[in-house]
Parts: structure tokens; sequence; C-alpha cells
């Protein structure tokens, strides 16, 4: 029985042995583990580090903004009309038989264009004539008949009179025979015919209007300046002593060759449109400006004095208005609203925001944030395409 107790504690003692080898092998691994981890964890941390580090600064083109007297531009958007717009109306009324001439043709003055029914006219003329013979030899008979006191003073009187009344029907009658042909005021260019063979003419305002002639060498453009566009006037308006150079922009964008002057200058706002009113003369040898075509006006008055040129790439706009990205003493952008002209050429006109030798940048717009760090290079601004872009009216 001792030797048997003497076996299981000998059992004993070796699994305690046993088990305490296993808890040191944990522990070293553990251990060695930890190490590993940590090691890991240090190098992902040195990495991470490192990733976060201050990017490089950001390669941009960059202007220096400069102050610059430009002359005042307006571009506006204008119609022409003709220089007189005269409307061909009936003086008789009748059945219109006939049109003659071609609609949109170039006419003269004088020149036939409606014929309306001429025949009642002819006999109304005959009867004039009649009557007009009658009471003339009457007027005559009684003359020699109170010569010889055979007549009254009245009788002759009354036969005079009768004459004359004749006579004034024989001339309207052969006015409105000769009104039956209706023919051009004015030479000018012809519209379209407002009505057609076999229509009623009256004289009645409107049922005597035919057609309309214009006269469009020179014509002439109108139109309006918004509280807008006056307020990037000096004064706020447009001085009329003050010389203001006109030109007219084509629709595809060319500068017409004939320079015009301004004919018209309302000094008072029209209450409907809620702009002043103005007219320029062109002229138009060739006809290549009709009228109701819609073109622009481009005025050029006065001097904008201390004024900046910024590429339109740079300038930014949104609900609060224009900006664009200047860059400080340490290279950090900055945005800066702007006060806006008109553009000139591919550049806007800059009225108020910048400072002489303020650094503007022109690329990589989209790439900048508040604050950013960049690497500026300084470019010179585009103004000979500017001015030949004016030029062109683009």
């Amino acid at each position: 029985m001792s030797q048997a107790v003497a076996m299981r504690g000998s059992r004993q003692g070796a699994t305690f042995g046993t088990a305490m080898i296993e808890r040191v092998r944990i522990s070293v691994l553990r251990r060695v583990l930890g190490a590993g981890v940590f090691c890991l964890f240090a190098t992902a941390t040195a990495l991470a580090q490192g990733g976060a580090g201050a990017p490089p600064a950001l390669p941009v083109s960059v202007i220096e903004a400069t102050p610059t007297t430009l002359p005042n531009i307006l571009e506006i958007t204008a119609q022409a009309e003709g220089a007189k717009e005269t409307e061909v109306r009936a003086r008789v009324g009748g059945i219109l038989v006939k049109r003659l001439y071609e609609e949109g043709s170039a006419i003269t003055a004088g020149q036939p264009l409606f014929q309306i029914d001429p025949e009642p006219f002819r006999n109304a003329l005959e009867e004039s004539q009649a009557r007009a013979k009658q009471t003339a030899r009457e007027a005559a008979r009684l003359k020699g008949l109170f010569s010889q006191q055979a007549v009254s003073r009245k009788e002759f009187d009354d036969a005079t009179s009768a004459n004359e009344v004749a006579q004034a029907n024989l001339k309207n009658a052969q006015l409105n025979l000769t009104w039956t042909t209706v023919t051009a005021p004015v030479s000018g260019v012809s519209g379209r015919a407002q009505r057609s063979e076999g229509s009623l003419i009256t004289t009645a305002i409107d049922g005597s209007l035919l057609t309309s002639i214009y006269q469009i060498n020179p014509i002439w453009v109108r139109f309006g300046l918004s509280a807008s566009d006056t307020s990037q006037l000096p004064g706020g308006r447009l001085d009329p002593a003050q010389q203001t150079e006109v030109e007219l922009i084509l629709p595809n964008g060319k500068v017409y060759e004939q320079p015009g002057k301004l004919n018209f200058l309302s000094m008072f706002i029209d209450p409907k449109l809620g702009t002043q009113q103005m007219r320029a003369e062109f002229l138009n040898p060739s006809n290549q400006i009709l009228p109701g075509q819609f073109l622009k006006i481009r005025l050029t008055t006065g001097k904008q004095e201390n004024v900046f040129l910024v590429p339109q790439a740079a300038v930014i706009q949104n609900e609060r208005g224009f900006m664009v990205w200047t860059i400080g003493a340490d290279n950090k952008v900055v945005p800066t609203p702007l006060k806006m002209g008109t553009w000139l050429g591919k550049n806007w006109i800059v009225r108020s925001g910048l400072k002489p030798g303020d650094r503007v940048v022109i690329d990589q717009i989209i790439k900048i944030r508040p604050g950013a760090v960049v690497a500026p290079t300084v470019v010179p601004l585009d103004t000979t395409t500017t001015a030949a872009n004016a030029r062109d009216g683009k």
C-alpha cells in the first residue's frame, strides 16, 4: 500500500511538472508574439506619421495685378429699323384688282403699287364733267343778262356759285380717279402686301393700309440702356457732350465695317421698358442690315481708371458674387471677392477688390482650397489676344 501511494505521488509530481512546463512555454510565446505585434504597431505608426506629413506645394501660374486705364465699353442688344418706315394707304375705297409690284423689291418714288377698280370713278368723273360744263354755260348766260339788267343780282350770284361748286367737284372726281392707282410716296424697299386681289378697300384706318416702304440706307438701330448699363458709366449716365464711338456687331460676331453715330438720346427713362432709349444711324449701301434684325451695339465712351484685367478662367462665380484666388506672402491662397465690370476679349475688367501687385492664380482653380500652399510662377497677362478679340467683336 505504501508502494502504491508512492507511485501515485510520483505520477502527480510528473503531471505538475508537465503543467509548469506548458505554462512557461505559453508565457514565452506570449512575450514573443507581444514583441512582434509591438514591432508591427511601431512600424505602422511610423509609416502613418510619414504619410501624414505636409503635401508638396501645388504648382500654379499667377499674374500680378497691375492697374490700368481702359475706355468704357458697353455692348447692348439692339434692333434695326428703317430710317423711314412709310405706310402706303388707299385714298379711295373700292375693289383691289391688281398688285403692281414684287414684294420685297426695291422701288422708287411714284412707282405704281396697287390698282383699285377705276370704273366707278371714271363714271363719276364723266358726270362731274357734264355738270361742270352745264353750270359754266349757265353762269356765262346769266352774266350777259345781268350786264343788261335782265336778271337780278341774286340769280347771277347763284349761277356763279353753282358753277364754282361744279368745277370743284370735277377736280375732286379727277383726283379720285388718279388715286385708284396707288403709287409709292418714297423710294425704298417694299414690304409684304397687306391686302390681296379682290379685297374690299376702305378709307378707314383699319381698311386702308396696303403695304409699307422701308428706307434702309441709312438704317437706324434702336436700343436701350438699363440701370446696370448706365451704372458703369461716369456719373451713371451717357453724357451727350462727350464723344461716343458707336459700332455695330453682326450676328456672326464681326464688327460692321461702317461706323455709326447717335442720332437720338432720350432724356428720360421709358416707364414700360425701364431703359433709356437711344438710336444710332449707319450707312447701309449694300442693304446688309435689314429692318427688324437683332444685332448688338458697342458704345465706347469715357474712361475707366485704376481697373484691372483678369483672365476669365481665373474668376469664380457663386451665389455670393465673383472671386479669385490670390496668394499671400506665405504662398497660401486666399479667396478674394471682386466687383466686376464687363468682358474685354478673354479677360474680365475688375473694378474693385484687387490691389497693385496682388498675385492672382489663373490655373489649377478646382484643385485649390483656402489656406493651401502653392508654388507660384508669374506669367504675363495675354493682352494682345484681348485687343484682337475686341476688334473682332468676340
